[in-house]
């Protein structure tokens, strides 16, 4: 079991430093799902991260061939699983986000709900684990992970909520690169000189904070990391700028197209 915990941990860091290096916030989660899927003993998983409701909301899945699948249902069929049951209304009654599977919520009903024979057809599974984002309130944000067979175990569930902040800082990260695309194409910049200058998608995201004016403690807090490691980032940025304070680094970033020119935002 120690051994097992050991590669369990081990995937949770690759996991980690392949988010830090992905500079496409579109490919973050589908990367975190089908890890998430392979730690908790699951065979395949939908990833949302927008409101668990039947007529709106990208459902994506991992891997490609439950992607297809889905790809295939109607549109009453979608709007079914969008609705998240039975974990949206389980977790709109309490603000704890601990992972739980649809056996746990629904009791024996689940196996007779319409979610479940629809889960069933579509892709061969009768169980559901439901691993929200950490913190999220309403709407209920994060993964859903399927197997046939057997419920999922206390050992999954207990790996399953060591996985919820990497969930948390993967969806951190996405949400800056999204912010720092949207900045840089209200410019007219593309942001392509960033693989220029080598800087990291993390690098990257404390240089859109710095241009926010925050503080080391202020983007440690968004980033969820520590001071300390903000100003080894900084530094980082520095030498791959060439420049020596926060000023001259945003002005030559700017002039790089890494960031928006305040009237540019």
């Amino acid at each position: 079991m120690a051994q097992g915990q050991e590669k369990a941990y081990e995937r949770l860091v690759a996991v980690a430093v392949a988010a830090l290096h992905e500079r496409e916030p579109g490919r973050l989660w589908p990367s975190l799902s089908g890890a998430l899927t392979e730690l908790c003993g699951g065979e395949a998983a939908v990833h949302k991260l927008d409101d668990w409701s039947e007529r709106s909301g990208t459902v994506a899945a991992a891997p490609g061939a439950a992607a297809r699948e889905l790809g295939r249902l109607p549109a009453a069929d979608l709007g079914l699983l969008r609705t998240g049951h039975p974990f949206a209304r389980h977790y709109a009654r309490r603000p704890e986000r601990s992972p739980v599977t649809a056996r746990r919520v629904a009791g024996r009903g689940w196996r007779d709900s319409a979610t479940a024979r629809l889960l069933g057809r579509a892709l061969d599974v009768d169980h559901v684990l439901g691993v929200p984002l950490p913190g999220s309130s309403a709407p209920i944000t994060g993964c859903l992970v399927f197997r046939s067979g057997t419920d999922f175990t206390d050992d999954h569930l207990a790996m399953a909520m060591r996985a919820q902040p990497l969930m948390e800082a993967v969806e951190r990260q996405r949400r800056l690169l999204e912010e720092w695309r949207r900045s840089l194409a209200a410019a007219g910049a593309t942001g392509e000189p960033a693989a220029d200058c080598a800087l990291t998608p993390r690098e990257t995201a404390v240089l859109l904070l710095l241009a926010e004016a925050l503080t080391a403690d202020a983007i440690g807090r968004r980033l969820g990391i520590s001071a300390r490691t903000v100003h080894k980032h900084v530094e980082n940025i520095y030498r791959k700028l060439g420049t020596r304070d926060r000023i001259g680094t945003l002005l030559r970033a700017q002039r790089l197209g890494l960031v928006a020119a305040p009237g540019g935002r």
